[in-house]
């Protein structure tokens, strides 16, 4: 299990320059925004605009901070305004933000549909939580703190902290608040 805390990342510009966003993890690390198979990061989004677009990538945004925002998802309206519920929607049709009410920080997941699978949920409570063989599992602090322990004892995640978990292993994860699990799988390694 490695962890990534939240304050060790950098704020980058967005691909388009509308923003900025917090990289927590990508395969292969390393992999920039045109080369990645997955790649999950924090989007802090202060104002109306257009996306940025991803060929070939599939997206799972979850609202994590904010009132939300209306989307125009390949020119289908959507409203994004129910906090911690992940909603998908390809990364290569054009797709412009309005907000609701002020800014908002999106949990993103981002990854290429011929070479890799993301899947999303977020929980809260206790759950048993195991990599499969090629998977890697990636527990983010949503709200509030979780914590894991792979029977070395707990490690405690603060708000936005994130834990990667490889194939083979295993952890139980306990929080009172609301934390992302995504279950990745990079297609080309198999």
């Amino acid at each position: 299990m490695r962890v990534l805390r939240a304050g060790a990342r950098e704020a980058v510009p967005w691909k388009n320059g509308g923003g900025v966003t917090r990289e927590i993890a990508a395969w292969p690390e390393g992999a920039g925004t045109d080369d990645f198979a997955w790649r999950v990061s924090l989007a802090e989004v202060a104002a109306d605009g257009p996306f940025s677009a991803f060929p070939g990538v599939e997206r799972t945004l979850t609202l994590a901070e904010g009132a939300g925002m209306h989307l125009s998802v390949g020119g289908a309206a959507r409203t994004v305004a129910e906090r911690l519920a992940p909603q998908d929607f390809p990364g290569d049709v054009p797709t412009g933000c309005r907000l609701i009410d002020g800014p908002v920080v999106n949990f993103n997941v981002m990854y290429r549909r011929d070479s890799a699978r993301a899947d999303t949920a977020v929980v809260r409570g206790v759950l048993a939580l195991s990599a499969a063989p090629r998977e890697t599992l990636l527990v983010v602090a949503l709200r509030g703190s979780a914590e894991l322990d792979a029977g070395d004892g707990p490690l405690t995640l603060g708000p936005y902290d994130a834990a990667l978990i490889t194939a083979g292993s295993g952890c139980r994860l306990r929080t009172a608040g609301h934390a992302a699990v995504v279950r990745l799988a990079d297609h080309r390694a198999q």
